[in-house]
This record gives structure tokens, C-alpha cells and sequence, in this order.
């Protein structure tokens, strides 16, 4: 199939397709007599491996290195597990960090909230914050 159909099949633009060839994510697909890219079904279930590992918030350094795995021919399963516990370790630490940064926005707004904005502090940028 040529990449403006791939594109289609897999939901993504063909500059997308074009971007993840030159970052070594697909394969360079075989080029029919006219030039045109000539691309297999394989490369349409790469392509929703690639949306469903981004869905995750796998970076696509961590997605290729799980696709040189599998080009390899071995299972990239265990080191998938892997990268998804560390994943979730980021994640419970970014919403840690989210909800404490949540707090300090929310104590500064009660404090601007109820303070008469005629009394600032003029030798303050602003005394809100």
C-alpha cells in the first residue's frame, strides 16, 4: 500500500509515517518501479504499536528500543514491564508533585481572594505571591 493509505489505515498524517522512518521507529519500506513507498500490513500493526505505546507516555526513544528488541526476534515483553513499572513510578511522582504545587496555588488564591486589592503593598511586586 502507498503511504497515503497507510496513513489513512493507521488514523496518522504521512509526514508521521515519514518522521518515524527517519527516526528508525519503521522500516524503510520496499519502493515500487514508479518510486512511490510501497508499504506491507505489517507496518500497519508497527504503526498502532507506536499510537498505543504513546498513548502509555512511552517517549519514542523508549518505543524504539522496545522495536530493535523485537527486530532482534526476541519477546520485548519482560523489558516492556519494565519500562511501564518505571513509567508508573514517574507518573505517581509527577502527581505527587502536582498536588502539592495544587495546594500552594490554591492557599495563594484564598490569600488573593479575601485581601482588598487597594491595600497592596506598593514595595511589593505583588504581595499575593
Amino acid at each position: 500500500m502507498r503511504i497515503g493509505e497507510a496513513a489513512a489505515a493507521a488514523g496518522m498524517t504521512t509526514k508521521t509515517i515519514r518522521f518515524y522512518e527517519d527516526r528508525g521507529l519503521l522500516p524503510r519500506p520496499q519502493r515500487c518501479a514508479n518510486g512511490y513507498r510501497d508499504y506491507g500490513h505489517d507496518t500497519l500493526s508497527r504503526l498502532e504499536f507506536i499510537r498505543r505505546s504513546q498513548i502509555a507516555g512511552l517517549t519514542l526513544a523508549q518505543i524504539q528500543g522496545i522495536l530493535q528488541i523485537r527486530d532482534n526476534g526476541l519477546t520485548p515483553c519482560t523489558h516492556v514491564r519494565d519500562v511501564l513499572g518505571k513509567q508508573l513510578i514517574d507518573l505517581d511522582r509527577q502527581i505527587a508533585e502536582l498536588r502539592a504545587l495544587r495546594a500552594t496555588v490554591a492557599e495563594q488564591y484564598a490569600t488573593a481572594e479575601a485581601a482588598d486589592p487597594e491595600r497592596c503593598d506598593a514595595e511589593q511586586i505583588c504581595s499575593y505571591i
